[in-house]
């Protein structure tokens, strides 16, 4: 039986994140945890930050937009943007989030960087064929990871994958991997990617950090209209 409360939903993460870390021989401290919090309303948000969470994760700028002026006094929160980005939203990304991990492509790079705040930001990788994830292919890597380096107000943190959708998380393995090998090929030191199902599959292929909202917060409530 799942476990109810929101502190047991954490512990119970947090003992999965631990114990895959040792089994891949691995320190605790070099796997983060980034809470995904879209959709979940504010007040999810400051039991977490009770709780000694400090990373959150949100799909839309629209949405951060409404949350943001009543999460004010959590001053340590960071908000990382990691759903598509839109070129046209990029100077309310820049204010609304101290990271954006979707960053796909050299126009983007450059829109964000022209909104003159610094900002951590990771790429997003496109590894399957699925017309439905974002992300840039593989081919195109090098350019962005160019352009960023010579923005002014970006720092290239890492790459972010999200692999097509399985209850089998060992069919997650192979973009794991493949984001692992790329981001060694371009000295990326960080990686995002694994989520509730599939972050022990993350964990022993190097991931840095960890995306899980629903086996935190539970099920989703429904999006409003």
């Amino acid at each position: 039986m799942a476990p109810e409360s929101f502190q047991q939903r954490l512990t119970a993460v947090e003992e999965r994140i631990g114990n895959a870390c040792a089994a891949a021989g691995r320190s605790r401290d070099s796997v983060r945890l980034l809470a995904v919090t879209k959709i979940f309303g504010p007040e999810a948000i400051r039991e977490a930050y009770a709780a000694g969470l400090r990373e959150f994760g949100e799909n839309y700028v629209q949405e951060m937009e409404r949350k943001a002026p009543v999460l004010a006094d959590l001053t340590d929160a960071r908000f990382h943007l990691i759903g598509h980005l839109q070129s046209n939203k990029t100077k309310k990304a820049a204010q609304l989030f101290s990271s954006v991990d979707v960053v796909d492509s050299v126009k983007l790079a450059k829109r964000l960087d022209a909104e003159g705040t610094p900002l951590d930001v990771m790429i997003e990788v496109k590894l399957s064929e699925e017309e439905s994830k974002s992300g840039a292919a593989e081919a195109e890597l090098p350019a962005i990871v160019d352009a960023i380096t010579a923005c002014t107000n970006l720092k290239l943190q890492g790459l972010m994958t999200v692999p097509p959708w399985s209850e089998n998380a060992e069919l997650s393995r192979p973009y794991f991997a493949r984001l692992r090998e790329l981001a060694a090929r371009h000295s990326i030191p960080e990686l995002s990617m694994g989520m509730s199902n599939d972050l022990e599959v993350a964990i022993a292929e190097g991931a840095t950090w960890v995306r899980v909202g629903t086996a935190i917060f539970g099920r989703r409530p429904k999006p409003v209209s």
